[in-house]
């Protein structure tokens, strides 16, 4: 079968005589203020070949600002769009929107609404309504706007599939099962009183005035959960950009038109063709929005087990509503999933290839969403891959990780291990010696019953210990040995340095902290290990995320303590605090 070429390039209308472009012909953009519909609304006046009537449920057309003077509002006062408010729950209505019509876009928007019979008048009886009139109306094509999850069923990966993939038997998310239903009423429809029809499946469509993808991730970075990665994060997306949707559907219409017989009666895949790693996308919009890159990896299960908790919770108190501020469980798996889709039918029978590359797309869609920045004053804009003073003042590395919670299950275990160690050596009550000692016990019956358990048991394989691990090699203890022995040279070296007598500074320093050790020894051990354990764990985390806040108020505190103090006392101050900036940098 011979490729039909790009789109721009087909064939003539099959009801026009050679001068009929002079008479525009008309077309139905039905869901014309959606998402999708507004872009190809503006393709098809720009191609000054149609006659575009706008149908949609609001009671008038009202422009947005930037519309005021756009090829939309020209159109309207010259008489080559219209506007026409209809109900797709209601026939007699549609029949009078497609009146004289050739061909109908159905631009099936997205449904917010938690209500199964709301979903279903609006997808699958608005479709079967929709059907109706354009067979009434003897509309020669319809195009449907399906969607590229009507093969997810909402758990298991999809790994760049294509059209011959089946229906899945179940499906977790309703929203997809009733888009599937619309989608074969339509396929079915094919050839019925001369309709010829065609169903286009876009993938996770975003861009400008997007609706959901944007909405769900910004919600997600306002609520402080920007910075987690569901599983390993390698799991890959295929987006496409709203006016490449747009312009399917127009390739898709001049493709019914000459090349009918291998096109009609079909769904074809429609992307951007560069899949590309979920989180990744995230990150990059939004770092262009101002917010925290996700950085954190959360193990899917547990992720999964607490939002089917959290939405058990919620559905039994009486103000369960969708869109509260946790993550739903069908997100929560869609997050985790690879869904990438083959679209290379779209590219050989209807001639689409991408006008906007997903690069374009995030750029354009950034630049039109910045009042979600605006919208969150209090999360600034900040470049994470510079590493904070926090970071710095740790000395960098895994310790530094741990305490900043850059990975949260890990910092969890550590802080596990260290309330065991706490308890077990000051709070169970006995003596250092005797702790120690039933410590080893334990450890030498667990050790004992390891090595005498079986390689497997009921299948699961049970990972015996290598004589290797109890071996210490002088190349891993002798860091250890060097970090004492330097530690050891800078204190006799700070002990010669005192006895000379010169730096009445370092010896200020020295007393001030030989005099804080005082104090703390004076205290319980108890509350001075409780309280550094959670002053580590708490103080380095605020100070990163505040960081700016706290210099600023360091700063005002010593300006106003300092204020009265002689003027060569308050230059050696700030020469101290810029000395002691430089090395945090």
């Amino acid at each position: 079968m011979a490729e039909t070429g790009s789109c721009q390039e087909m064939a003539a209308s099959d009801e026009g005589s050679a001068g009929s472009r002079a008479e525009l012909r008309t077309c139905v953009v039905l869901g014309g203020r959606s998402f999708v519909g507004r872009p190809l609304v503006a393709m098809l006046l720009r191609s000054r070949e149609w006659k575009v009537r706008i149908a949609d449920a609001g009671s008038s057309l009202v422009l947005d600002p930037d519309e005021e003077d756009s090829d939309l509002s020209r159109a309207l006062l010259s008489g080559s769009a219209s506007y026409i408010a209809v109900d797709i729950g209601d026939k007699s209505q549609l029949i009078r929107a497609f009146e004289g019509s050739i061909v109908v876009f159905h631009m099936d928007a997205l449904s917010f609404t938690n209500d199964f019979l709301s979903q279903y008048k609006t997808i699958v009886q608005g479709t079967k309504n929709v059907i109706g009139a354009c067979r009434h109306c003897r509309v020669k094509r319809l195009m449907y706007n399906g969607s590229a999850d009507v093969v997810f069923d909402g758990k298991n990966d999809v790994h760049n599939v294509d059209e011959r993939l089946p229906y899945p038997s179940r499906f977790e998310e309703v929203h997809n099962d009733l888009k599937a239903q619309a989608e074969t009423l339509v396929l079915s429809a094919n050839s019925v009183d001369g309709l010829v029809t065609c169903a286009l499946r876009p993938a996770n469509v975003f861009g400008l005035g997007d609706p959901y993808l944007l909405p769900l991730i910004t919600s997600q970075a306002k609520a402080g959960r920007s910075k987690y990665i569901i599983g390993n994060g390698e799991n890959m997306w295929d987006f496409t950009y709203v006016d490449n949707v747009a312009h399917a559907h127009i390739c898709a219409e001049q493709a019914l038109r000459s090349n009918t017989g291998d096109v009609a009666g079909k769904a074809f895949f429609i992307t951007n063709g560069a899949p590309m790693k979920l989180w990744q996308f995230i990150s990059l919009v939004l770092d262009g929005l101002g917010y925290e890159r996700p950085t954190i990896h959360l193990p899917v299960k547990p992720v999964l087990l607490m939002t089917m908790l959290a939405e058990h919770l919620d559905r039994m108190s009486t103000t369960y509503r969708r869109g509260s501020s946790y993550l739903s469980l069908s997100a929560a798996c869609q997050l985790s999933c690879t869904k990438t889709y083959d679209c290379s039918e779209a590219k050989r029978l209807l001639g689409y290839s991408p006008i906007v590359t997903v690069e374009e797309g995030i750029t354009l869609t950034i630049d039109s969403c910045s009042h979600l920045v605006s919208v969150f004053p209090q999360l600034k804009r900040r470049d994470f891959s510079v590493p904070s003073k926090s970071f710095k003042l740790l000395g960098g590395g895994e310790v530094a990780d741990i305490i900043l919670w850059r990975d949260e299950q890990k910092t969890f275990v550590h802080i596990l291990a260290l309330f065991f160690t706490f308890y077990w050596f000051f709070l169970s009550e006995r003596t250092l010696i005797s702790s120690t000692a039933k410590l080893f016990q334990l450890a030498f019956i667990g050790l004992f019953i390891h090595g005498y358990l079986p390689s497997s048991i009921f299948g699961i394989k049970v990972q015996k210990i290598s004589p290797s691990c109890f071996e210490v090699s002088l190349t891993s203890i002798r860091p250890l040995f060097v970090l004492l022995a330097s530690k050891w040279n800078r204190g006799i070296d700070l002990l010669r340095y005192l006895a000379q007598g010169d730096d009445w500074v370092t010896c200020m320093k020295v007393m001030g902290a030989l005099f804080l050790m005082k104090v703390l020894l004076s205290l319980s051990s108890l509350t001075l290990i409780g309280a550094g354990l959670v002053f580590v764990f708490t103080a380095f985390y605020i100070y990163e995320q505040m960081e700016e806040e706290i210099d600023g108020l360091v700063l005002a505190l010593a300006t106003f303590l300092t204020t009265d103090l002689p003027v060569h006392v308050r230059e050696y101050i700030n020469r101290i605090i810029q000395w002691k900036n430089k090395r945090a940098l």
